[in-house]
């Protein structure tokens, strides 16, 4: 039980500041002075930070050992998000979230090939959903408590209590995550571009590393362009009460165990087509100006995200027999430039056709994605 608990809090600590600045967007686009394209860059910089460490440190959780890399990665977040708090400049902030995403996959890259070493093939997806369960309440911390934190301080406040939560888990981590009993999967002295090279001859990768990129395409395109359309009339919600959208997430953490035990009984192509429907279904319910047709939208399109990163992230174990931290690691590139792209690319649409036009790219990447599964996930 300790062993699964710290599984949980692992995924908690590796979000709780990736997305800290979503609810701070227009706070920051008055503080800096800066475009709507230029504030998201906090979130952008965050993510190309984990796409371009999270191949590295997969090979080297693969030979060092998923434990040490988890426990480290998780205290060099803390600091890095300390120091975020000194930022003088928009330029500055960017630099210091683009190092907090170059520790961040030290955590959940580590801990993904940690659960599919350390626990059978049978119990490894509902497992890996309790994971994904500690990710959604790490991510809805992060963004409450930016936005309580800013509503009554300065934004470099929101950065100093989010810092000493992620040293706080550093601690609980290193003592609640026991050694690994086996390091399956990692060929002793092989060379990163070997292993990377085995990993992109493989289909069934290549289609997980495409959907991965279309599932937090999908994520951060709607929350981050969500927050500016409820910012704007006829909604015109203020910070704390962006802040509380993402109550969304919890519910989105209480259906992730669910699609868990559905990746365990009916496979992975039919769960990531249910949760291409439930973001299908969600999407179409933002579009009236309606909150009460808004929030149960966003919670089906948030729960439908992580039903599918759930299933990506149980389907890589199945695909993968060598390197799984280095194969999670290149998916997390992927997913990460997905993300990258869903926090800067619909702005160009944002201006020809606001949010309608949001939603309409948003449909697209999802049935893109269910596309990929059935046709490669065989």
């Amino acid at each position: 039980m300790t062993r699964l608990l710290a599984v949980v809090f692992a995924g908690f600590c590796a979000f709780l500041d990736l997305y800290a600045t979503q609810p701070l967007l227009p706070a920051l686009t008055d503080y800096f002075h800066a475009g709507k394209v230029a504030v998201s860059a906090t979130l952008t910089a965050a993510n190309v930070g984990v796409a371009l460490a999270a191949p590295l440190v997969g090979f080297i959780a693969d030979r060092l050992g998923r434990r040490c890399v988890i426990a480290w990665s998780a205290f060099l977040l803390g600091l890095f998000t300390l120091l975020a708090s000194t930022s003088a400049t928009l330029g500055q902030l960017i630099a210091w979230r683009f190092l907090e995403g170059v520790c961040t996959p030290g955590i959940f890259a580590a801990t993904v090939a940690y659960i599919n070493d350390e626990w059978p093939a049978s119990e490894a997806g509902a497992v890996v959903a309790a994971y994904v369960t500690g990710t959604v309440i790490g991510g809805f911390s992060s963004r409450m408590i930016a936005g309580l934190v800013a509503a009554r301080f300065a934004w470099p406040a929101v950065f100093i209590v989010l810092g000493a939560l992620n040293l706080a888990c550093a601690v609980i981590l290193a003592s609640w995550l026991p050694p690994e009993k086996r390091l399956r999967g990692a060929r002793a002295g092989g060379p990163w571009f070997g292993g990377a090279l085995a990993h992109f001859r493989n289909p069934r990768l290549l289609a997980a590393y495409a959907a991965g990129f279309c599932v937090l395409f999908t994520l951060m395109a709607t929350f981050t362009w969500v927050i500016f359309y409820l910012a704007a009339p006829p909604f015109e919600l203020k910070q704390t009460q962006l802040a509380s959208i993402f109550f969304v997430y919890l519910i989105g953490a209480a259906i992730t165990p669910i699609g868990g035990r559905a990746i365990n009984r009916f496979g992975h192509r039919a769960a990531v087509t249910a949760a291409a429907l439930m973001g299908l279904s969600g999407m179409a319910l933002t579009l009236p100006h309606s909150l009460w047709l808004v929030a149960p939208g966003l919670a089906l399109c948030c729960s439908g995200v992580f039903v599918a990163q759930s299933t990506a992230n149980s389907f890589i174990g199945t695909a993968t027999e060598h390197d799984r931290a280095l194969a999670v690691g290149i998916y997390a590139t992927f997913y990460y430039l997905g993300g990258s792209a869903g926090a800067s690319f619909p702005g160009l649409l944002w201006h020809i056709g606001g949010w309608p036009a949001c939603v309409a790219l948003i449909a697209c990447v999802q049935l893109i994605t269910a596309g990929i599964a059935w046709r490669f996930w065989r």
